[in-house]
This record gives structure tokens, sequence and C-alpha cells, in this order.
């Protein structure tokens, strides 16, 4: 979860809760809730951890929360290929290079086609 603290008033009427700052405020303290003091704000304005609320107001909150967004960018070939290399067991690992070094990448290029070529026309 991105946001862990929530202020009062973004808590109102959420799975239940009271339906004001006060309200939400009277709850904390009576039920313990671990709080802090807002960053920026003046006065006693305080803020609740998301672990410290009902359990129905941190699956609802949680639900509200817009998904992770995954960037995904091109790696350089060459840890692409060691990556490939390494995920592969010791025998495949041997198995490839020895053909690789028998028949050369150019032969495996020409397999591979081979397949894809044989795979389209059946």
């Amino acid at each position: 979860m991105k946001n862990e603290w929530f202020a009062a008033k973004e808590l109102i009427g959420v799975a239940g809760l009271p339906s004001s700052p006060q309200g939400i405020n009277l709850m904390a303290r009576r039920e313990g809730w671990v709080s802090r003091r807002r960053k920026g704000v003046q006065g006693k304005a305080l803020e609740y951890h998301v672990d410290s609320l009902p359990k129905d107001a941190r699956h609802l909150l949680l639900l509200k929360e817009e998904p992770a967004s995954y960037d995904l960018d091109r790696k350089d070939p060459l840890v692409v290929w060691v990556e490939y290399y390494w995920h592969m067991s010791e025998g495949e690992r041997e198995k490839v290079l020895a053909f690789l070094m028998r028949e050369g990448i150019g032969n495996l290029l020409k397999r591979i086609s081979g397949e894809n070529n044989a795979g389209e026309e059946a």
C-alpha cells in the first residue's frame, strides 16, 4: 500500500467509521490507533496508520488504491542472454555450448528457422 497514513477527514464514513473528523479522532483514542502529527499542518492535526484501522476499513482503502504501474524497459541483449544461460540446467548449458562450438550460431539460426517453417506448414 502506497499511503500508510490517513487523516481523520480521509477516513470519514469509510467502512462503517464515524461520519465526522471528531468521531474518527474519538474512536482512534478509544481504540488506541497508532498516530502521528501531520506534517505541514498547524495545530494538533493527526493522521493514523493503516494497520491501526479496523479490518474492514483497511480492506476498503486497499481496494480504492490505484494498482501499481509497471515500467518495462528493453534490456541489453547481452543481459538477456546471460539471464537465459543461468536459467538453464547445467546439462542444458553444456549441450548449447557444445552445439555452438561444433556448429556455430549460423546453424543454430537455420535450425530455429527450419523448425518454425515446419510448424507453419503442418
